[in-house]
């Protein structure tokens, strides 16, 4: 048999590097190994057949749109920052908490309204609206079942903002400085 090239499919996380796992498959098959092509069908929720484009296409699209003043254009294959996080925990807050976490607050236990499911202590997860826009990526600071049955205290530790501080309105003191 004279082919050597052989075409495979990999799930992974991020961090995975292919092209050390062709050169391992080598090692084990005993006859050496190179990734001669990689080609990415997923990042995250945007797969090949949706969501996934080429910079070209941006490069065409930006252009277009340049040309005839149509922002529709762009929004063909640009997405809103909330598609992004599709696949990562969520907690939902009400209105009255939303201008306190962008402005770098924690979110304590009356500010929400519902979670998802599966959330433990220390997780990565993703503040939203009730209108489904993010707020900011905080870091759980108890589970799941425990936020639930929490009446005060810190339940996420904001780590970056993703929402104008303008958006909401300020629902705490008289003053307009934080």
């Amino acid at each position: 048999m004279n082919q050597k090239n052989v075409l495979f499919k990999v799930g992974c996380e991020s961090g995975t590097y292919i092209r050390k796992l062709c050169f391992d498959i080598g090692e084990v098959l005993g006859c050496g190994a190179h990734m001669q092509e990689l080609r990415r069908t997923r990042a995250g929720p945007f797969t090949e057949d949706k969501g996934l484009v080429t910079l070209y296409d941006v490069l065409y699209y930006a252009t277009k749109g340049q040309e005839t003043g149509d922002e529709e254009t762009l929004r063909k294959i640009v997405h809103p920052m909330e598609k992004a996080l599709e696949l990562l925990p969520k907690i939902y807050i009400r209105d009255s908490a939303v201008a306190a976490v962008c402005h770098g607050a924690h979110l304590t236990a009356p500010g929400v309204l519902f979670l998802e499911t599966g959330i433990s202590k220390k997780d990565g997860v993703v503040i939203f609206t009730q209108k489904d826009e993010a707020v900011a990526f905080a870091r759980a600071l108890a589970s799941s079942e425990k936020i639930l049955n929490m009446d005060h205290g810190f339940v996420a530790e904001t780590v970056r903002v993703l929402m104008d501080r303008e958006v909401y309105p300020k629902m705490w003191g008289k003053s307009d400085s934080i």
